[in-house]
């Protein structure tokens, strides 16, 4: 099987109600993410598909959703995320809201569900992607 792999990168905020130790706070990180896709055949140029469809597709929707907002869960209870949700909105950066905690799992399957949909036309299948939240750690959807 041949795959081909692009990584988008941007800059979020998230914090995880009744986290034991530090994410319990506000905080922000680098993410990355390698994502990985598959064709049945490869095009008339040898490609499972053209690195940029991915790039405008996903990062385009990383972009406009997740790059410098929050990502934060919807249950939330702490009233401060309340605040800061009306401040991102009046500055055009919209929190983007998780049904569960916002972790490094539960975000990558949120891409996985986002990417699978926004590739779906280009006969490319998700295969996997790696999540990095910080230098030294990932979390991995795969198929």
């Amino acid at each position: 099987m041949i795959t081909c792999t692009r990584r988008i990168e941007w800059d979020a905020m998230h914090r995880i109600p009744l986290h034991e130790s530090k994410c319990k706070a506000f905080h922000g990180h680098r993410y990355a993410a390698e994502i990985t896709c598959h064709a049945e055949t490869l095009d008339s140029l040898g490609r499972v598909v053209d690195f940029s469809v991915i790039k405008e597709r996903v990062g385009g929707w990383v972009d406009q959703h997740w790059d410098h907002t929050a990502i934060l869960m919807k249950d939330d209870p702490d009233p401060s995320v309340r605040v800061l949700a009306e401040a991102n909105a009046r500055l055009g950066r919209p929190v983007y809201w998780l049904e569960a905690h916002p972790t490094a799992e539960n975000i990558v399957a949120e891409l996985a569900h986002v990417a699978a949909e926004l590739l779906k036309d280009t006969g490319v299948t998700v295969t996997s992607i790696r999540l990095w939240e910080t230098p030294n750690g990932s979390a991995e959807w795969s198929r």
